[in-house]
C-alpha cells in the first residue's frame, strides 16, 4: 500500500484532524470530544494532560482503533486507522500480563509468537530489556510473585521488543505509590530515551507530564479540544532535577493557569468533579510555591 503522508508528516507519525466523538442518539447525546487535532511526532514524547473524565481515554482508544469518530479523520503514516495493528500498542492502566507466564516469558511472547526472533538472539534481546527495568533477577517469576511496580516495568519492556511505531500509554503508573510511580517515570524515561520511538502519554498528573514530554497538549473540560499545546524544551536525558529549574517552572506555571481556567469553567457550569479539581490544582500551586521558597532558603543558605 501507498503511503500518503499530509504535508510536514512523517513515516511513524499519527495525527488526528477536527476528531468529533459522540455516545447515544437525539437527546441522550452526549460530545465527549470536539474538533480535537493534533500529531504525534515521530520520535517524540506527547503528553495528554487533563481533568479526569474529560475524555482523554476516548483519545487513546481512537488512536488504538478500537473506537471509531463520530467525524474527523485519525491516520498512521497519512493512512486512515481502521482497527486496531500491530504498529501501534497500548499499555493500560490495568496489569496485562498472561498470569501462567513467567517474566521472561511474558516478554519475549510477541516476537515468539510471531517467529520475528527465537533461541539466543531471544534470549538475549528479552534479558538485555529486563535489565533496563531492574528486572533481571525476576526473569523466572510469574506475575503474582511480582510487585505492582515490577509489573508495570515487564507491561513497558513487553510492549517495547515488539518495536511499534508508536506506544500509547493510558495512565500506566495511575494507583502506584509515589515512590514506585517516580521510580516508574525514571524507567519510562530511560527507555524512551534509549529507543526515541514515538510515544503517547496519558496522564492528569500535571507534574509527571511535564517531566516525561517534548509536547505537552492541554485538554479542556467536556466537550474535550486540545487547548493549546506546549513545546517542552528541558534537556535529556531527563532527570529529576530538572523539575528546579526555571524552564519547568516556567511551563507549569503557564500549563496550571489554562488548567485553572478549565476548572473554572466546570466549576460554574455545576460539574460534580469541579471542586475536587481545583483543589489538585491548588494544591500543585503549593507545591510549586514550596519549590521556590526552598530554592531560595539554599540561595541564601550557600551565601
Amino acid at each position: 500500500m501507498k503511503t500518503t503522508l499530509t504535508p510536514g508528516q512523517r513515516a511513524g507519525e499519527m495525527s488526528m484532524e477536527n476528531v468529533c466523538k459522540t455516545y447515544g442518539a437525539d437527546i441522550l447525546a452526549k460530545e465527549v470530544l470536539k474538533d480535537c487535532s493534533f500529531m504525534l511526532e515521530k520520535g517524540k514524547l506527547t503528553v495528554l494532560v487533563g481533568p479526569s473524565g474529560c475524555g482523554k481515554t476516548t483519545l487513546i482508544n481512537m488512536l488504538a482503533g478500537y473506537e471509531k469518530p463520530t467525524s474527523g479523520r485519525v491516520s498512521i503514516d497519512g493512512e486512515p486507522v481502521s482497527g486496531p495493528g500491530p504498529d501501534r500498542l497500548v499499555v493500560f492502566q490495568e496489569t496485562a500480563l498472561f498470569p501462567w507466564m513467567t517474566t521472561f516469558e511474558n516478554v519475549s511472547y510477541g516476537p515468539k509468537v510471531r517467529k520475528e526472533l527465537s533461541g539466543r538472539e531471544l534470549a538475549d534481546t528479552t534479558m538485555q530489556l529486563l535489565k533496563m527495568v531492574g528486572l533481571e533477577d525476576f526473569a523466572g517469576k510469574y506475575p503474582s510473585q511480582l510487585s505492582g511496580g515490577m509489573q508495570r516495568r515487564a507491561e513497558l519492556v513487553r510492549a517495547m521488543i515488539n518495536h511499534p511505531k508508536v506506544m500509547l500509554m493510558d495512565e500506566p503508573f495511575r494507583g502506584l505509590d509515589a515512590m514506585t510511580r517516580s521510580l516508574m517515570q525514571e524507567y519510562y524515561v530511560r527507555l524512551f530515551e534509549e529507543h526515541r520511538g514515538t510515544n503517547l502519554f496519558v496522564t492528569s498528573e500535571l507534574e509527571e507530564g511535564i517531566f516525561l514530554a517534548d509536547r505537552l497538549v492541554i485538554l479542556t473540560n467536556h466537550p474535550c479540544r486540545v487547548k493549546k499545546i506546549m513545546e517542552v524544551n528541558l534537556p535529556r536525558p531527563r532527570e529529576f532535577s530538572v523539575m528546579g529549574s526555571q524552564e519547568y517552572l516556567d511551563v507549569k506555571r503557564e500549563a496550571l493557569e489554562l488548567l485553572h481556567e478549565e476548572a473554572m469553567k466546570s466549576f460554574a457550569a455545576g460539574a460534580v468533579n469541579a471542586a475536587d479539581f481545583l483543589e489538585a490544582y491548588s494544591k500543585m500551586g503549593e507545591e510549586q510555591a514550596g519549590i521556590k521558597a526552598n530554592r531560595t532558603g539554599s540561595t541564601h543558605e550557600n551565601h
